[in-house]
């Protein structure tokens, strides 16, 4: 494995000591809309103004819907925010994921998460939404010996319309220069890079101008069940409500059985010579093992840095205070300069934190309680950039009981399967990590628990 197995130095914690504890993304403060304050009617109340509530509520606004949406804190604010600004096109987090789950539908759900892709790029133009969106591809960075074996199977990818290229050590080096690499696979299809907050913010102003009425600074308390949507200072009377809660506490005893957050964390370097990187092609790298770190290059010549740890607390709590995780930023800056060690001498300027909705299918799932009138969309599990824009749409279809080729599916109509209550949830997930830590340990190979879930559809490989 060739990840230190030290522990991170003195010199490690001083790379990013003065680094600022908030998203790279968030950087630049916006002026919040006025908070809810009084009694008022929707069509469609929706709950939270990430990237689903942002996306379903242009989709609602563009079939003459009157739209509110609540939002706790600011737009984007949460998972929208603060993730790495990976724009991947899958729907099932991955070919290998969907065809354990999904495979009789995979041909179909690919050819949605493309066409998803395609209308991304559109309502970007569209809306005049500028978020350095890149279509770069995606590079699959393979660190360990055991992991070459993965270069002489694409078939899948090429099968489902991948374009795909295989690098050799010498070739992967070439694209990023990291002497860690030992082969790489380029999928040059349905993937970029773009700004989260960014477009986060280019969504709430176009949904503003939509006549969408976005209320910020104003928590949910709760949903009634004749669809009164109460806030501290105000409430929503609406005919339909959509929750885009993500990680946070779910409004609705029906998703809580089925979401786990999980925090991840990042930092990002200052500003940069590039050029003792390469990254020409400025894709978003992510390694091969099960315990994984995501990079890549932003706008202004520094680097993401992020992944790794999964940080599961027992019972789950979502708050600031975990924002930062001093042990996981330290082993990100090791890993850093172990990837990078022509960067030593580096320091960071952003470190963060955030939760992830994490399902057992670690992919979007969707719902509906209240007779039908509230729909949920959730669970994306950390690539949900590119895959919001679909299930935010396909919410909106399902409240509306339309019949289409995505809420026909099966992918649409099931729920994952559950996570066990409490004490067990944290058990479970414990041990999980520890034995996907143990595989990479062990050249790749998986042990009895993971072969276990993996036989009952649960396994993960990343």
């Amino acid at each position: 494995m060739p990840w230190p197995s030290t522990p991170a130095t003195a010199e490690h914690r001083a790379s990013y000591r003065e680094a600022e504890p908030r998203s790279f993304w968030l950087r630049e403060p916006r002026a919040p809309t006025p908070a809810l304050t009084e009694h008022t009617r929707a069509d469609l109340c929706i709950v939270g103004a990430g990237f689903t509530g942002l996306w379903a509520a242009l989709y609602a606004a563009e079939q003459g819907r009157d739209v509110v949406v609540l939002e706790a804190e600011t737009a984007g604010f949460g998972a929208s925010g603060r993730n790495g600004g990976f724009a991947v096109a899958s729907l099932t987090h991955g070919i290998e994921n969907g065809l354990a789950r999904f495979a009789d539908e995979l041909p179909t759900l690919e050819r949605l998460a493309l066409e998803n892709f395609d209308g991304i790029q559109q309502d970007l133009a569209t809306y005049g939404i500028d978020c350095d969106f890149e279509v770069t591809g995606e590079l699959l960075a393979l660190t360990d010996e055991h992991q070459l074996a993965w270069l002489e199977d694409t078939e899948a990818l090429r099968e489902f319309g991948h374009e795909v290229t295989i690098l050799d050590a010498a070739a992967m080096q070439a694209e990023v220069h990291s002497p860690t690499f030992r082969g790489g696979l380029w999928d040059h299809t349905g993937a970029g890079i773009l700004d989260p907050g960014k477009l986060a913010a280019g969504l709430r102003d176009a949904a503003l101008k939509a006549g969408v009425r976005i209320y910020e600074h104003s928590p949910v308390d709760h949903v009634t069940d004749d669809l009164i949507v109460l806030t501290s200072q105000g409430r929503v009377t609406a005919n339909k409500v959509l929750l885009a809660t993500s990680a946070y506490p779910p409004l609705v005893n029906a998703i809580k059985h089925y979401i786990v957050p999980v925090y991840d964390y990042a930092l990002v370097t200052e500003p940069l010579d590039m050029g003792k990187v390469g990254w020409a092609n400025r894709q978003g790298i992510g390694d091969g093992g099960n315990q994984f770190h995501y990079y890549r290059p932003t706008t202004d010549g520094r680097i993401l840095f992020g992944g790794w740890d999964a940080v599961y607390r027992f019972k789950g709590p979502v708050n600031a205070r975990h924002d930062e995780h001093d042990a996981t930023f330290a082993k990100l800056a090791q890993h850093f300069f172990h990837t990078f060690p022509q960067l030593e001498g580096t320091r960071f300027s952003h470190k963060w934190g955030g939760a992830i909705d994490t399902s057992s299918r670690f992919s979007v799932f969707f719902g509906t309680s209240h007779n039908g009138r509230l729909a949920y969309a959730t669970g994306y599990t950390g690539l949900g950039v590119a895959a919001t824009r679909f299930g935010g749409r396909t919410a909106v279809d399902l409240l509306d009981g339309k019949d289409t080729e995505a809420t026909r599916t099966r992918y649409v109509r099931t729920k994952p399967v559950p996570f066990p209550p409490e004490p067990l949830r944290y058990a479970v997930v414990q041990f999980t990590r520890n034995r996907l830590a143990a595989a990479d340990r062990n050249q790749g190979r998986r042990g009895l628990w993971l072969r276990t879930l993996d036989r009952l559809g649960l396994g993960f490989d990343s």
